[in-house]
């Protein structure tokens, strides 16, 4: 815990002063262009991995990166997401999961999550994902973990289309979604593309780091 709170003197007296007018105008409010959902898992920093300032990232995490179908039972993520895209105006949502993950390995193995049932009851929002894999391969061991954490996310930005706010903004193509996973050995960040129907390194989908139009 020193560290941490080291950290925050050297952020008020070394950091702060070189971008104190950009906290300032951030201070009377926030225009974030992307609406960012990624896991909760300590070796994940969004603003670190897409070199973004405060302010440009709206960062919703939970173990897993799920998003909870949508229903009348409003959650933190529901309110989150609600707000983003409806308030806020986010133009893209990015849904990414990571290599390593401890939810899609809890998902894997619900008998190792006995001790913790509101994580299993929590990964019951992935049962899609583990279903189309049993259905693909049968049995599922750990062999099927990188397997898992992409249809994972292609689950989850499913439901996240049942999200009244955001099936809005896709009818009038005011958002757009995208689904990446983050290998944390490499550094590379893997994204789904429609027209392969598949995960691909990222400079393949994004044209020189650009939206293909």
């Amino acid at each position: 815990m020193d560290h941490v709170i080291t950290g925050v003197s050297k952020f008020q007296k070394d950091v702060y002063p070189g971008k104190k007018a950009a906290f300032q105008k951030l201070a009377s409010g926030q225009n974030p262009e992307v609406l960012f959902i990624t896991c909760s898992d300590s070796r994940i920093d969004p603003n670190l991995v897409t070199q973004t300032e405060p302010g440009e990232l709206f960062i919703c995490r939970n173990a897993g990166n799920i998003v909870p179908p949508h229903s009348n039972q409003t959650g933190g993520m529901t309110a989150s997401i609600e707000f983003a895209v409806a308030a806020l105006g986010v133009k893209h949502i990015v849904l990414c999961g990571h290599t390593d993950c401890g939810a899609m390995k809890g998902a894997l193995d619900p008998d190792s999550l006995e001790g913790l049932p509101h994580v299993k009851e929590w990964l019951g929002h992935c049962r899609s994902a583990t279903e189309v894999l049993r259905e693909k391969h049968g049995e599922l061991g750990c062999q099927h973990l990188e397997a898992l954490t992409q249809e994972n996310v292609l689950q989850q930005l499913q439901h996240l289309k049942t999200h009244p706010a955001v099936a809005a903004k896709l009818a009038t193509g005011q958002v757009q979604l995208h689904g990446w996973v983050y290998d944390i050995g490499t550094g590379k960040m893997l994204c789904f593309s429609d027209q392969s129907n598949g995960f691909e390194a990222m400079e393949s989908v994004y044209k020189e780091g650009k939206l293909r139009t």
